[in-house]
């Protein structure tokens, strides 16, 4: 029964037409991630002190090692956490002062009664390399989640994760992360449906969550700009801004996938200073006090399609059977 309905939602993805995009640029693929040892890409986070680096990992059971992918998918180094454990990763982030692991991940319903979050310091220089690892503890303050989404703020180093279910939420954790005891992610505001990943952009100035079907884009401190579409994936769960912060990078589980890049459309790019270069923002600290406001919008619109093509071809399947 899991099979045939995982393939259904297949083929409802594959029919349903992503959302409008706000230009006419198209995704296109840059390479396929042919690494043997990459089987679970389940996020993605660009490296700014590296041009063309991206940052990337397999997800639960997998070895503690983060993948540095070159332009062309090619591995560049293999960075392994020491003193880290994957139980479930999940999310990878840039913050000022490292990378950041999610190891966030709880697909036993609240089973587990913290999450960790792991940091290693970026390399200045790019080689394979065993690096220490500092692991901050995290609770929710309504309970136990699952979760496949963590961002850090680039201007503020605040944490970010955004919770994994039908009724998704978005969590902002203290202002400063602490090895002892627990940090207590708070509430503030509304997450996509079914987020798997999500980045903010290099200035801090928006921030981006996916899903399996689509993407949306928000203002910090948590107002919807514009939805993104995305090619349909085996099962997209990486997303991240390229350095610049014109595009979106995305990844899916699976061997041999391919890495797509998307143009973040117009409306949401990042502002231009004479210079040419992305301007900062000077707004309140990102994704804090405020909901993302119209996120459930393309979630509910995305469900209702997918269920009415799963049911519709659920009763066809039934009836041949019956015949």
């Amino acid at each position: 029964m899991i099979r045939t309905l995982a393939a259904l939602l297949t083929v409802a993805a594959t029919v349903i037409p992503g959302t409008a995009r706000a230009d006419d640029d198209e995704p296109k693929k840059l390479c396929t991630i042919k690494d043997p040892r990459i089987g679970e890409s389940s996020g993605l986070a660009a490296s700014r002190r590296h041009p063309g680096i991206v940052y990337t990992f397999n997800d639960s059971d997998g070895p503690t090692q983060i993948y540095a992918l070159g332009p062309d998918c090619r591995t560049r180094a293999t960075l392994t956490l020491a003193g880290a454990r994957n139980r479930d990763w999940e999310a990878i982030a840039l913050g000022p002062n490292g990378i950041y692991v999610g190891d966030i991940g709880d697909n036993m319903d609240g089973a587990w009664p913290y999450v960790t979050v792991y940091r290693i310091p970026e390399p200045s220089v790019l080689r394979s390399q065993t690096l220490r690892a500092t692991a901050y503890r995290i609770k929710y303050a309504d309970g136990p989640r699952n979760a496949e989404t963590m961002m850090i703020n680039p201007r503020t180093g605040r944490l970010y994760i955004a919770s994994k279910a039908f009724s998704d939420s978005l969590y902002e954790g203290p202002k400063h992360l602490s090895t002892s005891g627990y940090n207590i992610m708070h509430k503030v505001g509304d997450a996509p449906f079914y987020a798997t990943d999500g980045a903010f952009a290099p200035d801090g100035r928006t921030f981006v969550i996916r899903g399996y079907w689509g993407a949306e884009i928000y203002s910090a401190p948590g107002k919807k700009i514009t939805d993104v579409s995305i090619p349909n994936q085996q099962q997209g769960e990486g997303i991240t801004f390229t350095a610049d912060g014109r595009s979106l990078l995305l990844s899916s589980e699976g061997q041999k996938q391919p890495l797509w890049q998307v143009p973040v459309p117009a409306k949401a790019l990042p502002a231009r200073t004479n210079s040419g270069s992305p301007a900062n923002s000077s707004g309140k600290d990102g994704a804090s006090s405020g909901s993302t406001s119209g996120s459930k919008k393309f979630p509910v619109v995305s469900l209702v399609l997918v269920a009415g093509v799963v049911l519709l071809i659920a009763g066809l399947f039934a009836r041949r059977r019956g015949s």
